[in-house]
């Protein structure tokens, strides 16, 4: 791996190991040169119900116009929660000027889990995260936010397997080159499901549901993921290290008192 950095463009949390914040560590200790632009500024997790937000749109086009003077570049992108459709396009404007000079864009569409939006976001973020597909090498939504991005009723029991393919193919068609679907459940098993561009492979990945619900465990799947596509690895295999990663810190953390303040990563760095 030579020289290659990743620019996280994301919330950054104040309280609680996830977004921003459970990815810089994982980036850094896989070798990547890795940086920060943060898309609004937030006090805790919203799941928690009550909790303040900063949007940061006039920063972040403040930076993005220093760094186009300076000449900046980066080896990859990848993007969470954009709290606006008006941040979404300065985000997609950048990221396609990015994408010419050989940056791979990997877009994470974070908003919803569970079969509803986060709470308190409103219902327009959908719009904006579709525009964000267009200029993505690859998306991973969780089965929520596939079934809204998509217009499709979100089903409890899951999908079928020719269900889950048709759904795939409908995020393709938004414009990302790559699909991963996470957190889906397909012929009653826990899956997830991708479509890799470069091979024209569909593939599903089963694993072990722990009935525990960590914060932030997106954004670790997401940087692990990421991080060794970057370092030449398939999606598929990617996707399988991803997920064991995830698996082994919850199991490892499964007792935590208060799992909305995300997963101790630092203790945990080298079994990712």
């Amino acid at each position: 791996m030579k020289n290659k950095n990743i620019l996280i463009i994301s919330d950054m949390v104040g309280l609680g190991n996830l977004s921003i914040t459970a990815m810089l560590p994982i980036f850094s200790y896989m070798g990547y040169s890795t940086y920060n632009l943060p898309t609004s500024l937030v006090s805790n997790n919203f799941g928690y119900g009550k909790y303040k937000m900063l949007d940061t749109t006039d920063y972040l086009k403040g930076a993005i116009n220093a760094w186009d003077k300076l000449g900046f570049s980066f080896s990859a992108i990848a993007t969470g929660f954009i709290p606006s459709e008006a941040q979404a396009q300065v985000i997609a404007r950048f990221c396609k000027k990015q994408a010419k000079n050989g940056a791979r864009i990997f877009v994470d569409p974070v908003m919803a889990d569970g079969g509803e939006l986060y709470h308190g976001l409103p219902k327009n973020i959908v719009k904006h995260m579709r525009d964000m597909l267009k200029v993505a090498d690859l998306c991973y939504p969780n089965y929520t936010e596939a079934c809204l991005l998509t217009d499709e009723p979100f089903r409890e029991g899951g999908l079928s397997h020719d269900e889950a393919i048709e759904m795939t193919d409908k995020l393709r068609k938004l414009g990302p080159k790559s699909v991963l679907i996470t957190s889906i459940i397909i012929d009653g098993r826990s899956s997830v499901i991708g479509y890799n561009h470069l091979n024209g492979e569909y593939f599903i990945v089963n694993y072990e549901e722990i009935p525990i619900t960590f914060s932030g465990t997106g954004d670790v799947f997401s940087a692990t993921l990421i991080g060794h596509i970057m370092k030449g690895d398939s999606l598929k295999k990617s996707t399988k290290l991803a997920m064991n990663g995830v698996y082994n810190l919850i199991t490892l953390n499964k007792d935590a008192a208060d799992p909305y303040m995300g997963l101790p990563l630092e203790k945990y760095l080298n079994i990712l």
